[in-house]
């Protein structure tokens, strides 16, 4: 472990003390319903993982973030700590994602490895990140068409916006991240090939969103959706 890793550390545990503190002020103060301040820490949460790539340097200290906040998380669901974040009917969510975001990690950022494969891990991220988040809100605001799978109820609207959201957020972290600063020893691929991976596995990972009951998207779309990406991008190597 060097300073830069202990930097990182420190940073990581600020950051979503400060992220939990603002949803819960948000809440408190402002009167934000917990729907939407559970989705603003959500997508604070998910947007962290480039903070993570740029301040870390080893992956093995780098995952320990993510991995605490399996425990932490769980805590909170189960004692309802945070309103901001867990209300009685909430799921456990917030557990699965940390659950999620660890394993895709784990098993794929190598930043001191050719070929590193972080990009497919933060795009598996991103389509859980904005695309779910951004299902629910359109979903609840505009959501007048709905469906049903098994014991999952999802709308339309919800659904487009998933697809839409989780499309544009893949794009652009397979076309920007591969070979840049967070990245650079990641391959980079082309426009048209980075736009036909996000569509196909934007399109997969709605499907998982849609048949996904209580919570466990969380864990299923970031799983699915970098699965997806990682199968296709063999096929241009």
């Amino acid at each position: 472990m060097n300073n830069s890793d202990l930097i990182g550390l420190a940073a990581s545990y600020t950051y979503v003390i400060c992220l939990l503190a603002f949803g819960e002020g948000l809440r408190r103060l402002i009167g934000v319903k917990p729907d939407l301040t559970r989705k603003v820490i959500h997508i604070g949460a998910g947007m962290w993982v480039f903070g993570v790539l740029l301040l870390f340097q080893n992956w093995q200290i780098g995952i320990i973030p993510f991995a605490t906040f399996i425990g932490v998380n769980y805590l909170f669901y189960r004692y309802r700590v945070i309103g901001a974040m867990d209300t009685a009917d909430s799921s456990p969510g917030t557990v699965y994602f940390a659950i999620s975001v660890t394993l895709l990690f784990t098993l794929l950022w190598r930043p001191d490895t050719p070929g590193d494969n972080a990009p497919i891990a933060v795009a598996g991220v991103m389509a859980m990140t904005w695309g779910d988040a951004l299902a629910a809100l359109i979903g609840r605001r505009f959501g007048k068409h709905q469906y049903q799978i098994g014991n999952s109820v999802r709308s339309w609207e919800g659904s487009a916006a998933m697809l839409v959201a989780s499309t544009v957020a893949i794009f652009l972290v397979l076309l920007l991240l591969p070979g840049s600063t967070l990245s650079p020893l990641a391959v980079s691929i082309s426009t048209s090939q980075a736009f036909l991976v996000a569509l196909i596995s934007a399109v997969v990972a709605t499907l998982a969103e849609a048949i996904s009951p209580y919570g466990t998207d969380n864990l299923s779309v970031p799983l699915i959706a970098a699965g997806t990406i990682w199968v296709l991008l063999q096929s241009f190597s």
